[in-house]
């Protein structure tokens, strides 16, 4: 983006980041999630394609990647060092957590409801 503005002769300052805001351009989390796109890319689409495919042990193993990858600024920062977007990895940590929890729910509920003959879920009798 910085490129762009600059360019066109200007920058996002000399524009004015309330008007950017306006139009729907959120600089300062463009900012953030810019650093490190090529690994931000690959962990999110992960992320993604696990959800689908319902093996969240699996996205949360790589949102915790993701969250360790973010400290150290791997991923969401403009340097590399400790603790540099510690936020956006403290967000990670929690859809890790998050995801590792929808993982053991789905083992206890599909322990808790019994399978027919054909391999579908039955209501218990009552």
């Amino acid at each position: 983006m910085d490129g762009a503005l600059g360019a066109a002769g200007t920058s996002a300052a000399a524009v004015g980041f309330d008007k950017l805001g306006n139009v729907g351009v959120l600089y300062h989390g463009l900012e953030i999630l810019g650093g490190g796109a090529i690994l931000t890319g690959l962990v999110l689409g992960a992320i993604g394609a696990f959800i689908v495919d319902k093996r969240f042990a699996h996205a949360a193993a790589f949102a915790a990647a993701g969250a360790v990858l973010t400290f150290f600024g791997f991923m969401h920062g403009e340097s590399i060092g400790i603790a540099v977007t510690p936020t956006v990895a403290i967000a990670y940590a929690m859809v890790a957590a998050f995801l590792f929890g929808l993982s053991r729910y789905a083992i206890v509920a599909s322990a808790a409801m019994p399978m027919s003959d054909n391999g579908m879920a039955t209501m218990p009798a009552e």
